[in-house]
């Protein structure tokens, strides 16, 4: 890809590519092959403090403050539509760089291109109030831009990501700084390239890609910083919350998951089957809200074991640009040893390995999609965020057991629940302490859906009408008259 061989990819800071200050740069590995993708400007804390400072102009400066939201809106549209123009371009880059299949990466540029233009919409529906008084008194409220907001990215869908932060950010008037995972920066690289060759203003947009430790910790800590948006893992979510009580940045987190799939006698065996093996599979089981857990009642368990791990067993695991390939590599091999030893957990705590449960091969950090039946809920592998292929079935006795099981986490990311009794489907959706219910299916989305966590899945929301309020700040002004 000639984009690749042009050369070690920079930090984009006030409208320029520039080297890290260092002049230090990280490689970025094909999970597949192992072989190495190029090289990324590795941002640190001096990197940052240019990018927030050029952010801070951005915001203050009427090319961008002073716009109609109308412009703000075409400037979205105008994303979407470059994003549309070089879909192919960005599948194949998000396929190397993650690992996922071609097709999976394709769906997900889709979504992107889609997120851009449902959140066009949005810049002319940013309303203020006027509240009621008497006579002698004017009080309104103003909804206004946060100011400089830092996202931060994990590395398993990147792209999708980075649009559902920087959409509703510049919708909303903000400027933005950018840190995609260091596994997974190029498809983030490119869509800023992307979106700097539509004419958005200088200093908007900014990315500093880079380690956690670094510039990550540097954007938390950012004393100009105005609001935060992080997606990865709980830990890293708790530190974040440290570093921005600083400044009190407002925060917004998505974090780990641990979701319960539950399926009752009445549902649709076939589909809520196909739709559980998808549910654990898709992106190799690194999907914050995979089904991860299978909750079957206790009249189904040997057949649903059966029906699953044969299905699974079909699922071809491989290249991510073979078209039969069902799932790709884990991201990295530090990756690929946390899975497996989850899976030696299983075993010896007495789970019944259905299916799966090694390394394929030797080259590429594949391992095979993994099954575990007669699991308890008490088990590592039922408590524990494995962001791997790797299933446990969990019977239950009736549908108070279900609910108890299911909300037996830690977590509250997804949740789903299949039925065909439209009583106990909105009775079970409701007593389930998830941010995402889904009812006869699994991880559909839309951009009008919220998601977002409940417990130690994170707060706040992206996507949908509350990712406004996400990047918004109100104001109350009392005039009098």
């Amino acid at each position: 890809m000639d984009w690749l061989r042009s050369g070690p990819k920079q930090l984009l800071i006030g409208g320029r590519w520039v080297p890290a200050l260092s002049g230090k740069t990280f490689e970025t590995i094909d999970p597949a092959t192992e072989e190495s993708l190029g090289h990324v400007a590795e941002a640190a804390a001096a990197d940052v403090d240019l990018a927030v400072a050029a952010a801070r102009r951005a915001f203050e400066a009427p090319t961008w403050s002073g716009i109609s939201p109308h412009a703000r809106a075409r400037f979205l549209l105008k994303i979407a539509e470059a994003v549309e123009q070089n879909a192919e371009e960005l599948a194949v880059l998000e396929a190397l760089d993650v690992g996922a299949p071609l097709a999976f990466a394709q769906r997900h540029v889709a979504h992107v291109a889609e997120t851009f233009r449902y959140y066009a919409g949005w810049p002319t529906k940013i309303l203020g109030t006027t509240n009621p008084t008497d006579g002698s008194r004017f009080i309104y409220m103003l909804r206004e831009p946060m100011g400089v907001c830092a996202l931060i990215n994990a590395w398993n869908v990147p792209l999708v990501m980075a649009a559902t932060k920087i959409a509703p950010a510049l919708a909303c008037g903000n400027t933005v700084v950018l840190k995609p995972a260091e596994q997974t920066p190029l498809t983030t690289l490119r869509l800023a390239e992307l979106i700097e060759e539509i004419g958005l203003p200088s200093g908007v947009l900014n990315v500093v890609p880079g380690y956690g430790a670094k510039a990550g910790a540097a954007m938390s800590a950012h004393p100009d910083i105005d609001k935060i948006a992080f997606t990865g893992s709980t830990a890293v979510g708790r530190q974040i919350m440290q570093a921005a009580a600083g400044n009190m940045k407002k925060v917004t987190l998505e974090l780990g998951g641990k979701s319960p799939n539950i399926v009752f006698p009445d549902a649709d065996l076939d589909r809520a089957v196909e739709t559980a093996v998808v549910a654990f599979c898709r992106n190799s089981g690194q999907i914050c809200s995979a089904g991860t857990r299978l909750f079957v009642h206790e009249s189904l368990q040997d057949e649903v074991t059966e029906r699953v791990a044969k299905l699974a067993a079909t699922y071809k695991v491989g290249s991510p640009f073979d078209p039969n390939t069902n799932m790709g590599p884990l991201i990295s091999g530090r990756q690929m040893g946390r899975v497996l030893s989850y899976m030696d957990a299983g075993r010896s705590e007495g789970a019944r390995l259905t299916l799966g449960g090694a390394r394929i091969g030797d080259v590429g950090y594949f391992v095979q999609p993994t099954v575990f039946a007669s699991v308890s809920n008490r088990m590592t592998i039922a408590r524990e965020e494995i962001f791997g292929p790797v299933l446990s079935i969990i019977p239950f006795k009736d549908e108070d057991d279900a609910v108890l099981q299911g909300n037996d986490t830690e977590y509250g990311l997804a949740a789903a629940v299949w039925t065909r009794d439209a009583s106990r489907a909105h009775r079970v959706a409701r007593a389930l302490k998830a941010g995402r219910v889904w009812i006869n299916t699994y991880a559909e989305s839309d951009p009008v859906m919220s998601m977002g966590g409940y417990k130690q899945s994170g707060f706040g929301r992206e996507m949908g009408a509350e990712s406004i309020e996400a990047y918004t700040q109100t104001k109350s002004v009392l005039m009098r008259l």
